[in-house]
């Protein structure tokens, strides 16, 4: 039975039919009847924790409807926030359970969730202009990491204005707020804050342009390889001294051994490849330029063959250009599901942007730092439960491992 093997993380508990009476129990404390779950995220940090969401089917005293459960395991127990979770046990381990929207470390969800909540909000903050009722509200979660963020699309049915709001965690949220109007005050293309509440939401006006996540399959070049050096290098020199986050390369070990604790077959790959990208970067600076951090083409947005937009800059600080530029090379290589015409249109700006690049970076470390990036995105197909993970997250090793022959 999955209790009788080591399970220090939680992981095979969460990822097993074993849960299933937990989360009955879950569910019963609530006041429902499970009826079907099915696992639909998985967020694994080996050895030490594990946090997993459910699609489940629940019957109510009003009525059958479908939940997002979130439970959360950790090797030494509940900690922190869990406490603003229902703790349950399963044997000897306790594990923190949550109903969504109610997510123990994003306190402003649940009233980013609903219409009336959001739209005393937006009454309250003047973010339309005008009085907004909640049946005028359009939400639509756009994007939610469970325990670490969530991004909601509010828009006025009325006049079809568009804004978003970023649930921030508590302990974040300052600096992000900081970020936003340091670049804004630098006049970088970043999103107007509407918005800040004391729950952490930060609400942001919308981009104008397309994203380049939709550009880069058009008929025309979507911007020059320049002008995304441009961007990053016009950032203010005050963003080189705040905090400094580890780079690729330095976590590239943590997830590696998240990608071989999924898929242990790729282990001996990935040892290989961590230990060539880290040989190979020995000695290299830090860096202290000022940059993005998660430099990739769904942070941008472009309009007539130019930059006009820069998402999600939470993550700015000093570092290496070669670790923006790479992180783009290694996005636009892995783009899933692409058709043939899709395929070709993306090969063909990888072909003329990385030369340009290598203009501004040393090769060599370029192509490192991409297939580093890479291995951090390889965690991405198995923590969404994406069809056919294991054979896309091999796939996405061969592309880290063809990068880095290029230079070793």
């Amino acid at each position: 039975m999955t209790a009788a093997i080591p399970d220090p993380d939680g992981s095979r508990l969460l990822t097993s039919s074993d849960i299933g009476p937990l989360l009955e129990a879950a569910v019963a404390h609530a006041g429902g009847t499970l009826v079907r779950w099915t696992l639909e995220h998985v967020d694994a940090n080996p050895s030490l924790s594990t946090t997993a969401t459910y699609a489940a089917r629940v019957d109510w005293p009003y009525g059958q409807r479908t939940e997002l459960l979130g439970v959360s395991a950790r090797a030494d127990g509940p900690a922190g926030t869990d406490a603003d979770a229902e703790i349950f046990a399963d044997g000897e381990r306790e594990v923190a359970v949550w109903l969504y929207p109610h997510d123990p470390d994003l306190p402003g969800l649940p009233r980013a969730a609903y219409p009336e909540s959001m739209a005393e909000i937006c009454n309250a903050k003047q973010v339309f202009g005008r009085i907004v009722r909640p049946s005028e509200l359009k939400l639509t979660m756009i994007g939610y990491r469970p325990r670490r963020r969530a991004v909601v699309e509010v828009t006025d049915r009325v006049d079809g204005e568009v804004v978003f709001v970023k649930v921030l965690r508590d302990h974040l949220a300052p600096g992000v707020i900081r970020r936003h109007r340091m670049l804004l005050d630098a006049g970088l293309p970043v999103p107007e804050v509407r918005a800040v509440t004391n729950d952490r939401l930060l609400v942001l006006s919308k981009l104008p342009g397309e994203p380049l996540a939709d550009a880069v399959f058009g008929p025309a070049p979507p911007c020059a390889a320049a002008d995304l050096i441009a961007l990053l290098d016009a950032m203010p020199a005050a963003v080189a001294r705040l905090e400094r986050r580890p780079s690729w390369p330095e976590s590239v070990a943590h997830y590696a051994g998240i990608v071989a604790a999924a898929v242990p077959r790729l282990e001996r790959r990935l040892e290989w490849l961590a230990e060539t990208i880290v040989d190979g970067l020995a000695g290299q600076d830090l860096g202290d330029e000022p940059t993005h951090g998660d430099f990739h083409e769904g942070q941008l947005h472009v309009a007539d063959g130019r930059i006009v937009g820069l998402l999600d800059i939470d993550t700015i600080g000093p570092g290496c250009r070669a670790d923006d530029l790479a992180c783009m090379v290694a996005h636009l290589s892995t783009i899933q599901r692409m058709n043939e015409s899709q395929t070709r249109r993306v090969h063909a700006l990888i072909r003329d942007w990385v030369p340009v690049f290598d203009e501004r970076v040393d090769p060599a470390e370029l192509r490192l730092r991409a297939a580093a990036v890479i291995i951090s995105l390889a965690t991405g197909p198995f923590r969404g439960q994406e069809p056919d993970w294991e054979a896309e997250t091999s796939r996405m090793i061969g592309q880290a491992e063809a990068l880095v022959r290029q230079v070793a």
